[in-house]
């Protein structure tokens, strides 16, 4: 439960890193890739533990697979309540495809 937990909170920080300056286009671009950098050293500090304290218990393709669903989820809400973008049935079909891998990946065979 913790890698989860460090998971969520890592792809937080790297959600707003790569997508938070889109909302604030009258900087220039050096000063929020300076800004977007400093947040993404917060994002490693979550994200190296949860991948150290989650190996052995899942698998680096687990891991992985565990990290973009929270991404998706994270960056959909992101989406929708802070850029203010729609969210479409495209993309939820999308989403549910990805979570028909996930079902591949962790089935044991």
């Amino acid at each position: 439960m913790r890698t989860i937990i460090l998971l969520v909170i890592s792809n937080v920080f790297m959600t707003i890193a790569w997508y938070g300056h889109l909302k604030y286009k009258h900087y220039s671009l050096w000063k929020v890739i300076l800004v977007s950098w400093i947040i993404a050293f917060a994002e490693y500090c979550f994200q190296v533990p949860a991948n150290r304290l989650g190996h052995g218990v899942f698998s680096v393709y687990q891991l992985k697979t565990i990290q973009e669903v929270i991404t998706l989820i994270i960056f959909s809400l992101f989406s929708v309540f802070f850029l203010k973008e729609e969210f479409r049935w495209n993309y939820l079909a999308g989403f549910i495809c990805i979570m028909a891998a996930v079902f591949f990946i962790f089935k044991k065979w």
